[in-house]
């Protein structure tokens, strides 16, 4: 086999593999939706530097219970984080800065939420934030009342 033979094989099973992953990712999403609407929801894993450390993905609340976030480019079926929406205070929003407004969805809106006493943010845009509201609101009231 000529060299140049054997560089057109490589490049032919790159572009099979580019593709192939492609098309995985726009099934998962497809998969992920099946069970109900999934949204542009971005998530800062790393806080270490500020405006840094943000990953773009997409989240779906499940049941009435928990909002479940993949990262966009994965191939895995499973959230890569859960949170449990008795779990979740909304502290704040605002509007991205600096190096935020280029890595992160366009129309977006930083929010930070408190999970067992540390600090998350998550991104979304304007519609997402009100629905993420009203979810967080409509939770069920937890009572500690003991009936004697």
């Amino acid at each position: 086999m000529a060299w140049w033979e054997l560089v057109l094989a490589v490049v032919a099973a790159s572009l099979l593999l580019v593709l192939a992953y492609g098309i995985g990712i726009a099934v998962r999403r497809r998969l992920l939706a099946r069970n109900g609407g999934v949204f542009e929801l971005s998530h800062r894993v790393r806080d270490t530097r500020p405006g840094r450390g943000w990953v773009i993905g997409i989240g779906r609340y499940s049941g009435d219970t928990q909002l479940e976030w993949f990262r966009i480019f994965s191939l895995s079926p499973k959230p890569k984080r859960v949170w449990r929406r008795v779990e979740i205070a909304y502290i704040s929003s605002r509007s991205p800065e600096g190096i935020e407004e280029l890595v992160l969805y366009p129309e977006s809106l930083i929010v930070t939420c408190e999970v067992h006493g540390e600090l998350i943010d998550l991104a979304m845009d304007q519609q997402t934030l009100i629905g993420f509201q009203a979810w967080l609101e409509s939770r069920p009231i937890r009572s500690n009342w003991t009936v004697f």
